[in-house]
């Protein structure tokens, strides 16, 4: 693996980039949504959301979602994130983490950056808490909330 990064979605590659959630297994699925949903949710709300595809070279790997929170313009939110089945435990999560958390860090007034998780991710808990972010206490929607302080 050389070279992970952070790609624009676009008409030549948005079909491949949805159907790498066809890749999950059932018990991954519980875990995020599938990215077709997660381009959708980009579509209808372009205002608060970015969204960028995870590549290894040229191979289309993953798949990232983000965006402002709406309450609070000083935090950001990594809502989604997928890597393919073949490609996890592999370091590609991570570096593609911190490429997202770079790119948030040069957004205007961010503050924070929050992740949350689904209590049962073991992996994504260990990966977050790796990258310096900790447990707010918080549970939204049934998921654990984790922060990155910017500041």
């Amino acid at each position: 693996m050389t070279n992970i990064s952070l790609r624009d979605i676009n008409k030549q590659n948005w079909r491949t980039i949805a159907r790498l959630s066809d890749q999950l297994s059932e018990e991954q699925r519980k875990f995020v949504a599938h990215n077709a949903i997660s381009m959708l949710d980009y579509h209808y709300d372009q205002d608060t959301l970015g969204q960028k595809a995870i590549y290894i070279d040229d191979t289309p790997v993953g798949y990232v979602l983000y965006g402002i929170d709406e309450q609070d313009a000083t935090t950001w939110w990594i809502i989604r994130l997928m890597i393919a089945p073949a490609y996890q435990g592999r370091g590609v999560g991570r570096s593609a983490m911190q490429q997202i958390i770079a790119m948030l860090r040069l957004m205007p007034n961010c503050r924070a950056i929050d992740i949350s998780f689904v209590p049962a991710n073991k992996g994504a808990k260990h990966l977050y808490e790796q990258l310096g972010f900790k447990d707010t206490g918080k549970v939204e929607d049934g998921e654990i909330v984790f922060r990155l302080d910017i500041t």
